[in-house]
């Protein structure tokens, strides 16, 4: 770790202003090397206040994605082992698919800034411009069969709705199979991707990103009425990189339970359609069911006019205005 990353570390764990000898004694390096230090950390962004007699603070919230900021919050063994941080980027998912089909291990967190071609399910764009979120997809590689993929969905649902709630005072559900809501607005987009070997039908590789409004800002008009921030739903700002380390804790807890999905009954509990009237949508049109339950391979039981089905794939909104 470099001095610039270890003086960061050093200030995150601090949790209020240290002087400059405190810092040199605990890193042993010299006080000029930690002046040097904190002002290649103010170039990339970071606010740090210095006060006569009170030494250095870190202002949280706000600040850059890095990977010592990251590792400061980082208890996961496997998940955040390797990382990449990118300014900017076209699409996390695409950098981590390139990455494991040339064989980077399981873990790997790939991370950006901005990303200029973020996508979510059904090749939609997805807004992530710089500064406003977390936008990160970590490479997995489960034993899994193929048709229990969803369970990676809803895994990393129940995993980042926890590490959300785990820094802000917000209670989150979670919409089939991959939105998050604060109240009826949305706040994060997953979008799971894998690749399958086809002889023994197990996934190969798994991509799940992520994709969290984290900032207090306005949302562009088509977007303001159906979505929300973390930071807009508690009133503060929070850590971009503790809330990107927080997934990986949480997401690691998780991932033995992928083979009993033992982690169902949570996610059916944070599910804001069960009970609700629904609108299916399926190639243009749309249905009208009500969704009953959530089944533990993490389908949709949902009755339409033709009785009783499960959805295993596909999407569904909720139908406000009969709500109204």
């Amino acid at each position: 770790m470099t001095t610039v990353n270890r003086v960061l570390a050093a200030l995150i764990e601090a949790d209020g202003a240290v002087s400059g000898e405190w810092l040199a004694r605990k890193l042993g390096v010299t006080r000029n090397a930690v002046w040097k230090a904190i002002a290649r950390l103010r170039e990339e962004g970071y606010q740090i206040e210095a006060a006569t007699n009170r030494g250095y603070r870190l202002v949280s919230g706000g600040e850059p994605v890095s990977e010592a900021g990251i590792r400061a919050w980082l208890k996961a063994q496997s998940l955040g082992h390797e990382i990449e941080v990118h300014e900017r980027i076209g699409s996390t998912n695409s950098r981590a698919k390139a990455l494991a089909a040339q064989g980077a291990p399981h873990g790997l967190l790939v991370c950006a800034r901005e990303q200029t071609g973020g996508r979510g399910r059904f090749g939609r764009a997805f807004y992530s411009p710089a500064g406003s979120g977390v936008y990160l997809s970590l490479l997995l590689r489960p034993k899994l069969p193929a048709e229990r993929a969803v369970l990676l969905t809803s895994m990393t649902a129940v995993a980042v709705a926890r590490a959300i709630e785990r820094l802000a005072d917000v209670e989150v559900r979670i919409k089939w199979v991959n939105d998050l809501f604060i109240g009826d607005r949305k706040v994060c987009g997953i979008l799971c991707e894998a690749g399958m070997d086809f002889e023994s039908g197990q996934l190969e590789y798994a991509v799940a990103g992520i994709g969290v409004n984290t900032a207090r800002a306005a949302f562009p008009p088509e977007l303001a009425q159906i979505a929300t921030s973390v930071g807009n739903a508690c009133g503060r700002d929070i850590s971009n990189n503790r809330l990107i380390a927080e997934i990986c804790n949480e997401m690691e807890g998780l991932y033995g339970s992928l083979a009993d999905g033992s982690f169902m009954a949570e996610n059916r509990a944070r599910s804001n359609v069960i009970g609700r009237r629904i609108w299916i949508l399926r190639g243009g049109a749309r249905e009208p069911a009500e969704a009953l339950d959530i089944d533990e391979q993490g389908g949709l039981v949902v009755r339409t006019g033709a009785g009783v089905e499960t959805l295993r794939s596909g999407e569904v909104s909720i139908r406000l205005e009969e709500e109204r």
